[in-house]
């Protein structure tokens, strides 16, 4: 199967696609790339990076040590210094180290949020965040060149690349911590008690924020926490129907208010005191709230087509620009580096905020709910009702419908503008947007988005509605569009 990387990587099922010889081929062409020059966009670094230094981790999935451990070796044959992290870490931590050690780059062994047969490569780029698809083109390049060249990759021996000096094994967490704490108030943790669980999801971001609130009045248990490789069988992405232990654990009186991050920690989910699922949605208005009416912080916000626009009636009542992207964070980074960005997130969980490097952050929005919770001294449950109250009501549901057949993309996004309706259930079409597939917006701003995969024969509906039936008007009509294609 060829190897192609999508929005954030590349992923594949490990023993088929994802083997240790398309690893190292993968690792080869990542080099050739960074050793071509035209890796990195000067007019968006502050410094000029250390070409020769690449920062690699690794999660806690099946064999990401040993992963690691080849990529590095990969590297080091090609001449590059290799900061190589001594244990699993979360994926932010990885990127806040690239920028932080003005490294060329970073790999992070990881399939992310995917189920326990996959594992991936995600590549950073020397500002800390993902990199653009026109550098993973040049990766794509390189690889197919070397396959077809029957040029294999460059290795070298672990131990001799470690004795000299080529690799070199650390922890990032320290200097992570340290950067978490000029973002979030840790004042506020220690006065009134709170009773937080925190659910891994077995990923590589157990451990991380039990470790940061060490020391304050957060009393914090830890679920789904140890080693285990095959995630105990769940899929480790903090949605709902994946987050049943949590929202046990809270509803037997362990918690107050629970965190769930994804396989590697990028993605936030949450649980209120009464065992609701909080969504990102949710997460990311409560977050600008927050940081325009405390902390009075300004600058644009940012999200993705498919990310509620509870954050546009919120920005519209501060006077703040709002930035609509494709999906990918790496479409909402390129805003963060180049203009006055506030916060920037998507509906899958991954959000950051001003002062952070320009990559979704599970750990650091975990802590920035708490912030909220403890400054306004009331559950989270109580804050989410008062911004629907404000900004809502909002009802969102996404459903992926599969076709029968692949279908052309453009085909499809241009028949859907040129037949749109003039209404859908009770509300009628008062825009339609196509910044990434197609996007009906309802006179009460409620939105049906259509998008077809690029990849695979699914097409992707995602609705927020005013109300649960116009949820399903929309839901209805998007279901009517895979039919009639089928």
């Amino acid at each position: 199967m060829p190897i192609n990387f999508g929005t954030d990587g590349w992923r594949a099922v490990i023993s088929e696609t994802f083997t240790f010889h398309n690893l190292r081929m993968v690792a080869q062409a990542i080099a050739d790339t960074i050793r071509s020059k035209t890796w990195n966009d000067p007019q968006i670094l502050k410094q000029t990076p250390d070409f020769n230094k690449v920062i690699v981790g690794f999660d806690s999935r099946f064999l990401s040590d040993r992963y690691g451990s080849e990529v590095a070796r990969v590297l080091a044959a090609n001449g590059f210094k290799v900061l190589l992290t001594q244990s699993d870490c979360p994926t932010p931590a990885i990127s806040f180290t690239v920028a932080q050690m003005n490294a060329v780059a970073g790999i992070m062994i990881t399939a992310s949020h995917n189920a326990p047969r996959y594992n991936g490569v995600k590549v950073k780029a020397a500002f800390g965040g993902s990199a653009s698809p026109e550098q993973c083109a040049k990766v794509e390049v390189y690889l197919n060149d070397n396959e077809e060249q029957a040029r294999g990759p460059n290795l070298m021996e672990y131990d001799t690349a470690k004795e000299q000096g080529l690799i070199q094994r650390f922890n990032p967490i320290p200097a992570y911590y340290n950067h978490l704490r000029t973002l979030i108030n840790f004042d506020l943790f220690s006065e009134e008690p709170m009773h937080v669980v925190v659910d891994s999801m077995y990923g590589s971001g157990r451990g991380t924020i039990k470790g940061i609130l060490q020391g304050t009045s957060c009393e914090v248990i830890e679920i789904r926490s140890d080693m285990n490789p095959g995630f105990g069988g769940c899929h480790p992405e903090p949605i709902a129907k994946h987050l049943g232990p949590l929202m046990g654990a809270i509803a037997s009186g362990q918690g107050s208010i629970g965190l769930a991050t994804d396989g590697d920690a990028d993605r936030i989910g949450a649980v209120d005191e009464c065992s609701n699922f909080v969504d990102p949605h949710k997460i990311m208005a409560l977050a600008l709230k927050h940081l325009v009416e405390v902390r009075g912080m300004t600058g644009a916000v940012v999200r993705t087509v498919s990310t509620t626009r509870m954050v546009d009636r919120l920005a519209k009542k501060y006077g703040l620009p709002v930035y609509e992207t494709p999906v990918g964070f790496n479409h909402i980074a390129d805003h963060m580096l180049h203009n006055d960005v506030l916060i920037g997130g998507e509906e899958s969980g991954g959000i950051s905020f001003k002062g952070h490097i320009p990559e979704g952050d599970g750990i650091l929005m975990g802590l920035l709910l708490l912030e909220i919770v403890a400054s306004a001294g009331k559950p989270l449950g109580v804050l989410v009702k008062e911004l629907l109250d404000e900004v809502g009501p909002a009802f969102y549901e996404r459903s992926d419908m599969r076709l029968l057949h692949p279908v052309s993309k453009n085909g499809l996004v241009a028949d859907l503008i040129n037949k749109a309706p003039a209404a859908i259930g009770p509300e009628k079409v008062a825009d339609i947007l196509t910044n990434d597939g197609v996007k009906y917006i309802m006179t009460d701003d409620s939105w049906l988005l259509i998008r077809p995969s690029g990849t695979e024969p699914v097409l992707r509906v995602y609705a927020e509605g005013r109300s649960p039936e116009m949820v399903k008007a929309l839901l209805d009509f998007g279901k009517q569009i895979a039919d009639s294609v089928n």
